[in-house]
């Protein structure tokens, strides 16, 4: 693991006054991680400094080529003043699996995890304590060789930037309106739906227009060749609740492994539910909502962590669910998984990861 250098601000920022105005992902803390990398000395002299802006060179080829990455992951403070991470362990290994995948060199496990850490305890004061706020944590990769050319870089920055956040929807714990994208497609097995990273995004930005125009929160998308079986939302995953099982698209290359789909499946199994992972198709969907057997339907993902959809659009069809309103099983998630994020809660899988 190597030593990070550390250069702090001689100049902090205020912080916010009113938690309940944070909104997500607007403000930034005073320090920012940064790691470079060369094929010479791999990855090399990690260090904290001032948040500033970067000067890259116009032909870096990030701008050009897309190569880059980012995870998203939130620290919380607990009432005993203790610091906590969620997970971060599934979040590292996320994040090489996304820089498996766009040719990124894998940073090493150890050297994240200090990374996470230490940045953190050092903005610690940012965390902020209202209900439903958090750190917000977005480590990325860009890719810097100055070329144009259609390969892998040859050097990378590695950067960890802090954002204290309130809930990722104003609406907070209210259900919110899917609408169910018939027409473009975000990703397609074999292709690069699996990792995070900002090509996936922005391929779906036309449909969250066309969602947003007729008053939906965001996009279910379908699979890219059949065009019939659902995937996920665009910030999140989803889960149903069909004849007392709870149903999730089954990974398959296309979908975001998120880290809180897996805790829901964890928790869901713990609780004892019947659980299962496997292909859902939209004609099912409907059916079910027709004949009152789709019970619940949410949305899981470090942002929001838990969604309750209210409703589901397909087509001209509208699929009001739980009259609206919020399920149990999802106000049971929601409250069991914020519980052990924030310490509240007993956290018997050993989830929590606390910071010093």
């Amino acid at each position: 693991m190597q030593e990070i250098k550390i250069e702090l601000t001689k100049n902090p920022k205020a912080k916010p006054a009113d938690q309940s105005k944070l909104g997500f992902g607007k403000i930034f803390t005073d320090h920012m991680y940064i790691m470079p990398y060369n094929k010479e000395k791999g990855w090399h002299d990690p260090r904290i400094e001032p948040y500033h802006s970067l000067e890259l060179d116009p032909s870096a080829m990030v701008f050009h080529y897309g190569q880059e990455m980012f995870e998203g992951m939130k620290a919380y403070r607990a009432e005993d003043g203790r610091t906590l991470l969620f997970r971060p362990d599934r979040n590292i290994a996320r994040a090489n699996n996304s820089n498996r995948r766009i040719c990124i060199p894998e940073v090493p496990e150890d050297d994240f995890m200090n990374a996470l850490k230490t940045l953190v305890s050092i903005e610690k004061d940012w965390i902020p304590t209202a209900p439903g706020t958090s750190l917000y944590i977005r480590p990325f990769i860009i890719a810097t060789d100055p070329f144009l050319g259609v390969r892998p870089s040859d050097t990378y920055l590695f950067m960890i930037i802090l954002s204290p956040s309130g809930a990722y929807y104003e609406s907070g714990l209210d259900p919110v309106k899917i609408w169910i994208e018939d027409d473009y497609v975000r990703a397609v097995r074999g292709g690069i739906g699996e990792a995070k990273t900002g090509g996936n995004y922005v391929a779906s930005l036309k449909a969250q227009m066309k969602a947003h125009e007729e008053g939906y929160s965001q996009v279910l998308w379908l699979d890219g060749v059949e065009r019939k079986y659902i995937e996920e939302v665009g910030a999140m995953n989803i889960f149903f609740k069909i004849n007392g099982k709870v149903v999730t698209p089954m990974l398959n290359g296309s979908i975001l492994p998120g880290v809180t789909r897996a805790s829901c499946l964890d928790l869901c199994r713990h609780w004892g539910m019947e659980v299962e992972e496997r292909r859902v198709s939209v004609e099912e969907l409907v059916a079910a909502a027709r004949d009152g057997s789709l019970e619940e339907c949410w949305g899981s993902g470090t942002a929001a962590v838990i969604s309750p959809v209210g409703a589901l659009r397909f087509g001209d069809e509208v699929m009001e669910i739980s009259s609206g309103g919020i399920g149990p099983v999802s106000q049971k998630l929601y409250d069991t998984v914020t519980g052990i994020q924030t310490g509240k809660a007993e956290d018997p899988f050993g989830w929590v990861v606390e910071v010093k």
